[in-house]
């Protein structure tokens, strides 16, 4: 598996994984991976299905069966299109479940290592993609910001009330950080950027400026 030209972005929820790692391929001309997405997409397909999220076996026999396609046009799971859904409050109560359940992670993560090794490079965001998916990637950022801050990012995005936000924050870090199947940590080897009081622009900057060195 040569992921010689592979950028990882890690970090937890509302830290800015999608926005940077997407503007980050769109600088430098690579395809971008939302893995987050993909652990949604079969949230969306469970609830759907009325199949318990904390059903493991079931769901990781959903998981195994299903078709994801996650790209710029959107996230579809056997070609129904559920770019909306997966951004829904009933997903973000129920993903932590689907993420921690390890049948669905060695699906998931078999997929994605397959879309790297097929393109050779690209920019893949997520919370185990530097430790885990690929540990040998070129550069590891690990993105992190104020638990406040984070959870207004999620409010100016969706809305909501902040302190329930950010309280689900805190208990979705919890449940990431401490599973058994790869769990949420900074890789080895890995920089980290806080980007509380950061725009985009100098986020990215700082990413390629850890980019030149390599």
């Amino acid at each position: 598996m040569s992921t010689s030209r592979i950028i990882a972005i890690d970090g937890p929820a509302g830290a800015g994984k999608t926005t940077i790692a997407r503007a980050l391929a769109q600088r430098l001309g690579l395809q971008y991976l939302d893995t987050g997405a993909m652990y949604r997409a079969v949230t969306v397909a469970a609830l759907r299905r009325g199949v318990a999220t904390t059903d493991v076996d079931a769901v990781g026999l959903l998981a195994q069966n299903l078709s994801i396609d996650v790209s710029d046009a959107g996230v579809y799971t056997d070609g129904d299109d559920v770019t909306v859904a997966i951004r829904s409050a009933e997903v973000n109560a129920a993903v932590s479940a689907v993420a921690a359940n390890s049948a669905v992670r060695q699906v998931l993560r078999s997929r994605q290592r397959a879309w790297g090794d097929e393109r050779g490079c690209g920019v893949i965001e997520g919370r185990d993609i530097g430790s885990v998916v690929f540990p040998d990637a070129i550069l590891k950022v690990y993105l992190t910001a104020s638990p406040r801050v984070r959870a207004e990012r999620r409010v100016a995005q969706a809305g909501g009330d902040v302190d329930e936000i950010e309280a689900a924050i805190a208990l979705r870090d919890g449940s990431d950080s401490s599973r058994v199947d790869s769990p949420l940590v900074q890789a080895d080897g890995s920089v980290m950027v806080d980007t509380t009081g950061l725009g985009i622009d100098e986020v990215l900057k700082r990413i390629e400026g850890f980019l030149e060195q390599r």
